[in-house]
């Protein structure tokens, strides 16, 4: 089931807000701030972008993260 909602857009529109959210979350919290925050560029900088996007867009995400949360619940 995890295989089969991953290939489809929702789904990875799903993890893909679920990711910003989390980051944003790990831009608030100073211990895992430093670690996993501090780099800016190559693989771990996607963390940092993620974050960051979260933080300038909270407005957009959110209601992102709402209008995706009826769609999965009510109308999937």
């Amino acid at each position: 089931m995890i295989s089969n909602s991953l290939y489809s857009l929702d789904g990875i529109l799903v993890f893909g807000l679920l990711f910003v959210c989390t980051c944003a979350y790990f831009k608030k919290v100073p211990r895992l701030k430093t670690w996993l925050l501090s780099e800016k560029k190559g693989v771990w900088g996607v963390f940092y972008k993620a974050a960051v996007i979260g933080t300038r867009l909270h407005a957009a995400v959110a209601i992102a993260c709402v209008v995706m949360a009826f769609y999965v619940l009510f109308i999937k």
